[in-house]
């Protein structure tokens, strides 16, 4: 691991998850679909999640980005007490902390990427100048001259990008992303992978669930999770070139 990566992740906690456990359904007919997690999340690390098909990869990501609380269990994010939180506060620090990246980019076909972005924006808690924030945003994400774009006029790795700089669009300190590469080429799947560890070198900390080992390796520790539990952790060496 780089000199870097080793100073961010001696910091505190983002994330403290303890034995939780998420059932759906009710007794007799349910499905249980974490059975006691036990995980840790430094700031400023990436990390990705592993596992087969059912394993519980999403769930776990979806009790990590506030939209489910856990059946049992319990669960700190920046220092938090989930357990404490009502469901407004919970909706705030959602909006204000956490930017969301799909599989599938989710971006509204009439209106061109600036106008993807601004829609982010319009229900976040940003109130500077809005053209000048997009155009950073594409900046950031290589696409300045492509802000009137719609997605139909963009590759799957363009829009995935856009979908990145709409989940940055209110400078969340945390991104959850959700197969993120999936149905993406190997060149444009490299490209958002670049973009997720600039963002961990900028201080942000990534969560992100994939089935690509070779994209996991990019990350900075992998958790294997089988059948709602963690089977196994490993920290990836990255050789400075």
């Amino acid at each position: 691991m780089l000199p870097d990566a080793q100073m961010r992740m001696a910091t505190e906690h983002v994330y403290e998850l303890r034995n939780v456990r998420k059932i759906y359904g009710t007794k007799g007919n349910y499905v249980e679909a974490l059975r006691g997690i036990n995980l840790d999340v430094r700031k400023g690390e990436f990390l990705a999640i592993m596992g087969p098909s059912g394993s519980g990869k999403t769930t776990l990501l979806s009790i990590m980005g506030l939209l489910t609380r856990p059946t049992s269990g319990s669960m700190r994010i920046m220092g938090r007490d989930l357990a404490t939180l009502n469901d407004k506060q919970i909706t705030l620090m959602r909006r204000k902390t956490i930017g969301f990246i799909f599989q599938t980019f989710n971006l509204v076909p009439w209106l061109t990427a600036a106008e993807n972005i601004e829609l982010a924006l319009a229900v976040g808690e940003y109130n500077g100048n809005r053209k000048r924030r997009i155009m950073e945003l594409l900046d950031s994400v290589g696409l300045r001259g492509r802000e009137n774009h719609k997605p139909s006029e963009l590759s799957g790795g363009e829009q995935q990008r856009v979908a990145i700089a709409r989940a940055l669009a209110n400078n969340p300190s945390i991104i959850l992303a959700d197969e993120p590469t999936g149905n993406l080429d190997s060149a444009s799947g490299l490209q958002v992978m670049e973009i997720l560890r600039g963002l961990v070198r900028e201080g942000r900390t990534v969560v992100m669930v994939t089935h690509n080992e070779a994209m996991a390796e990019m990350s900075d520790r992998i958790a294997r999770i089988r059948d709602g539990i963690i089977v196994g952790e490993e920290v990836i060496s990255h050789v400075e070139v």
